[in-house]
């Protein structure tokens, strides 16, 4: 993929790929239905109205939409000198978050920044520099990149700088991400698989020695092996998951009936919005949402196979495997095939930094897809 020599033919712009479009829109929209239903009841007690939720989450994804036309008409090579300044911003965010009375918790971490009423996640744009960072890096470096110390240590580091940011926070589900993310775009751009396999010998320890030494994290892990142990702590939002689908049926209970969200599934409109359309869509909703999942992630492939250069394929490489990741962990957690993790489904949960800036990958994509070789 990452092969692709750098081509400078002249010729039109593709037309917008309709069938990346199809999918990303209706996912937003599904989204925003089922935030209000998710969280209408959860709005009317606590906050200011049933339509507290759903009302922010609009304007989310108009800002969201609003910020892929940007991105869809920006050449997307103008993200090349900004790689640097993207890294260092992020990396700045992510430390502010950890100064005393800068971030804002919530859940038990400290992940957001909070200016003028408005909360903001620093490891959305951590994730969005990393890739264009790691794009970059990578094609400047492909003649030399069999080189540990040129084509894999350098973006080793930055991966570690901000793993460390973010693991102060804590958010573990994040650096997993970020780590199968990066190794992904690194296999991508032609770093040796010797060095990506004996680099991972040496995480894996690490990892196993992060989670046996937290016991929230330990818990978490012996919770997915066993949720009905821990029925009234750690079980209870899988368990709760686990009976929306199953009470949805083939069908669903129908928009707005559903029974879990009402009180006794966490999160039903961020983390868990998946189980709520399983209880209220069926087997049918699922396995739509899953197919316009699919359709992304084949849809962002072709554009990273059928790009005009190096940069633009990795580039478009990492947003679509970002991307799906994401909705993999998320669909797996709700389904409890992985442990818990605080990753929201992309495109549909609700959340500003993150729909912000998933759309606006989502317009680089097309912008891509859009100067491919004709």
């Amino acid at each position: 993929m990452a092969a692709r020599p750098t081509t400078h033919k002249s010729g039109h712009s593709a037309p917008p790929d309709l069938m990346l479009i199809f999918p990303v829109i209706m996912l937003v929209g599904i989204g925003i239905a089922m935030v209000y239903s998710a969280s209408s009841e959860i709005a009317l007690r606590y906050y200011t109205g049933e339509y507290y939720f759903f009302t922010r989450q609009l304007i989310n994804a108009l800002l969201g939409l609003s910020a892929m036309l940007v991105c869809m008409v920006l050449p997307y090579r103008v993200f090349k000198p900004l790689s640097y300044v993207l890294l260092l911003g992020a990396t700045i965010l992510l430390a502010i978050v950890l100064v005393t009375g800068a971030g804002h918790s919530a859940g038990g971490a400290t992940r957001w920044l909070r200016v003028m009423g408005v909360s903001f996640q620093p490891s959305e744009l951590a994730r969005l520099a990393l890739i264009v960072f790691m794009a970059y890096s990578l094609t400047k470096k492909q003649v030399k990149v069999a080189d540990p110390t040129i084509g894999f240590l350098p973006h080793l580091l930055v991966l570690g700088i901000f793993s460390l940011l973010i693991l102060m926070q804590p958010d573990f589900g994040t650096i997993a991400i970020f780590w199968v993310l990066s190794w992904m775009i690194m296999f991508a751009g032609r770093v040796p698989l010797r060095h990506l396999a004996s680099a991972m010998l040496l995480v894996m320890p690490a990892a196993a020695w992060l989670l046996i030494s937290s016991e929230y994290r330990l818990k978490r892990y012996m919770t997915f092996l066993d949720p009905w142990k821990y029925p009234l702590d750690e079980g209870y939002q899988i368990i709760h998951s686990l009976m929306a689908f199953g009470s949805g049926g083939i069908f669903g209970k129908g928009f707005g009936e559903g029974y879990q969200k009402l009180f006794y599934l966490p999160a039903p409109h961020t983390d868990f919005i998946f189980s709520v359309i399983g209880e209220e869509g069926g087997l049918v909703w699922v396995l739509f949402v899953v197919a316009l999942y699919m359709l992304i992630l084949w849809r962002g492939l072709r554009i990273a196979s059928h790009a005009r250069d190096c940069f633009g394929s990795l580039l478009a490489f990492g947003i679509t495997a970002s991307l799906s990741l994401q909705a993999i962990v998320n669909m797996g957690v709700n389904l409890s095939l992985l442990p818990t993790k605080g990753l929201s489904l992309p495109l549909m949960s609700y959340g500003g930094s993150s729909m912000v800036f998933q759309l606006a990958c989502v317009g680089i994509l097309l912008n891509i897809g859009m100067s491919e070789k004709i």
